[in-house]
């Protein structure tokens, strides 16, 4: 029983991770390194910051009371969880088609297989796992192992572009230019959307629930975050090290240029391993907690998730094959991922306080300051940029 709640654990604090680190996140990660240089690491500073206190707000209130979003959002003000679900459930799907389309560009890079036909077999993996009677498990053990296979190979290339450390770090703190849509864009990437509760909902769904698992879903939703942190950095130095050689980054494949020009031919191919199982897991991710937002909608979609699960994956792949995927929409699909984030932590952050949802629960004073100051920013920096540069993005 210990051994099989640990895995829960694990998994759920790697299926948040994983779901994360998709194409749209390497793509992100490549793009603004290359626009901002070594300050964007003050980026991501700010960015575990937010994610940290919104994540561990929102897993803490879903656990405790046992309920998925959805449910949450409805007993703070009806309709309001409905509406969050709509929301994440069409920005899970948006990404999804990116993360279908992620997989076949992988498998091209790898190992020379046509982009469409990987993709459909990619995709045709994914619905397998749902095929499984214990696809939660298979679930919770393929994200880990996928997770850290992500971080290793990266960490390779980051060491082989030899990025200037000592330069990094001191922009990550001193900062020579701040840009908020870099912010807005790798919280949403983060944090933003379907992503953070994806963990939060496998733990729900596995009955990891009430106040006595407060303190060990906590360290979880910490350990989630720092793995996509980490993915984050390792990917971000592998960048900074090329683009401080003067080299400039393809803009129709960012990160895939980035493993390039680090290793050669070799680095392609890695970069291909990593697309791959960034994309497959993110796939899984999406889909999964896309389905559970709406789970609560409908007795018939709660009775029936996995086939919603595979429904789901196989109209991504579908829209994928008719349409294709341009590297921009990953940026602008992030962004707007972002601005979901302070209607879905500050329902939250209400939900935290009505004791008709957590019981004797008592709510940090701290916990509930730093998530509203958090909700507050990214609702402002988030108008800003919607204002500034969505207009633009969808030109």
């Amino acid at each position: 029983m210990h051994t099989r709640r640990t895995g829960v654990l694990l998994g759920a604090a790697f299926l948040m991770a994983t779901s994360a680190i998709g194409p749209g996140f390497l793509t992100q990660t490549a793009v603004f390194t290359e626009r901002l240089g070594p300050s964007f690491g003050f980026a991501i500073l700010v960015s575990v910051v937010i994610d940290i206190l919104a994540q561990v707000s929102i897993w803490r209130v879903l656990t405790i009371s046992g309920k998925r979003a959805t449910d949450v959002g409805n007993a703070v003000i009806p309709g309001v969880g409905t509406l969050l679900a709509v929301l994440v459930a069409l920005g899970g799907f948006a990404f999804n088609i990116g993360n279908v389309a992620g997989t076949g560009v992988g498998l091209e890079a790898a190992f020379g297989v046509p982009v469409t036909t990987g993709a459909i077999l990619s995709a045709a993996l994914a619905i397998a796992i749902f095929l499984i009677r214990e696809a939660g498990k298979l679930m919770d053990r393929l994200t880990v192992v996928f997770g850290a296979c992500l971080i290793l190979l990266t960490l390779y290339v980051a060491i082989s572009s030899q990025p200037p450390l000592a330069e990094a770090a001191l922009r990550s703190v001193w900062p020579s230019r701040v840009d908020a849509l870099s912010i807005v864009t790798i919280v949403g990437g983060t944090v933003g959307g379907y992503i953070t509760f994806s963990g939060a909902h496998r733990l729900v769904d596995a009955g990891v629930h009430g106040i006595a698992n407060v303190h060990e879903v906590t360290r979880t939703a910490i350990t989630a975050i720092s793995a996509a942190t980490v993915m984050r950095i390792v990917l971000f130095l592998a960048a900074l090290g090329v683009v401080h050689q003067g080299l400039a980054l393809d803009p129709a494949n960012p990160p895939g240029s980035v493993f390039r020009l680090a290793t050669g031919d070799v680095g392609y191919r890695i970069f291909g391993i990593v697309m791959w199982v960034a994309a497959v897991t993110s796939l899984i991710g999406a889909a999964y907690t896309s389905v559970s937002f709406l789970r609560d909608l409908h007795p018939l979609i709660d009775k029936h998730w996995p086939r919603a699960v595979m429904v789901l994956i196989t109209i991504s792949t579908i829209v994928f094959v008719l349409t294709g995927r341009p590297a921009r929409t990953m940026v602008v699909v992030g962004t707007i991922n972002g601005l979901i984030l302070p209607l879905a932590l500050g329902t939250m952050l209400v939900a935290a306080h009505r004791r008709a949802i957590v019981g004797a629960y008592e709510q940090p004073r701290w916990l509930t300051a730093g998530g509203a100051v958090a909700a507050i920013a990214m609702a402002i920096a988030g108008a800003y940029v919607a204002w500034r540069d969505l207009p633009g993005m969808f030109r």
